[in-house]
């Protein structure tokens, strides 16, 4: 359960009490389960009110519209998606090439749970309808793990331990890594590949991209 303070980027008006926070929480998950299951434009607010109770006067106080509210619950599921996925990395004690395949095996993990496959699709049909959620997607998703990684493997470079003065670059070649595994998970196309496979074929990858960031 999220604290008052983790709904702040998430809810117009924070809700100040444990009711009210309840109360947001349970619009946001009977929202993207709605969506999910009918598709946006077949749910209404009656709709997701029903389901979560409360009234509409609640989604116009913390989301202002079904399109807010929409925004809101990706921001709900990408907060939960990314935390497990891109830990902090500890120069001190922490293995450059242990972090980097288990975080693109973390994120490949996350991405083909059903649910958050459905969403992933959902959010990209939603976004070639409203171009500034589209956007609004990238800053906060794709470029913010980007940034993420960038950050890890610039002080990497500061270290010694790879030569990389484009980490922005790099991390995007990082990703580039499981494209194949995503894009076939936005197509609905199952994925073959057993978690020990996977892991395989991510070492061989992130050994490459290593050796690519070595002094020559």
């Amino acid at each position: 359960m999220h604290d008052l303070a983790q709904l702040e980027p998430i809810a117009r008006d924070l809700p100040q009490t444990k009711r009210g926070h309840e109360r947001c929480v349970a619009l946001l998950e009977s929202g993207a389960e709605l969506f999910l299951e009918h598709g946006y434009d077949a749910v209404s607010l009656d709709d997701i009110v029903n389901h979560a109770g409360g009234s509409k006067a609640s989604i116009y106080k913390y989301f202002g519209n079904k399109e807010g509210l929409f925004t809101a619950i990706c921001d709900y599921r990408r907060e939960q998606f990314f935390k497990d996925i891109c830990m902090p990395f500890d120069f001190e004690k922490d293995n450059l090439r242990i972090y980097l395949i288990q975080t693109l095996f973390n994120f490949k993990t996350h991405i083909v749970r059903p649910e958050n496959a459905a969403f992933m699709r959902l959010i990209i049909e939603q976004a070639q309808r409203n171009p500034e959620l589209a956007l609004y997607i990238h800053e906060q998703g794709p470029k913010h793990i980007q940034q993420a990684i960038a950050c890890a493997l610039a002080k990497a470079d500061e270290f010694g331990l790879i030569h990389c003065k484009q980490p922005i670059y790099s991390a995007q070649l990082y990703f580039g890594i499981i494209r194949n595994i995503e894009w076939r998970v936005l197509m609905n196309i199952q994925i073959q590949e057993d978690d020990q496979e996977t892991i395989k074929y991510i070492e061989y990858a992130v050994d490459r991209f290593l050796e690519g960031h070595q002094k020559v």
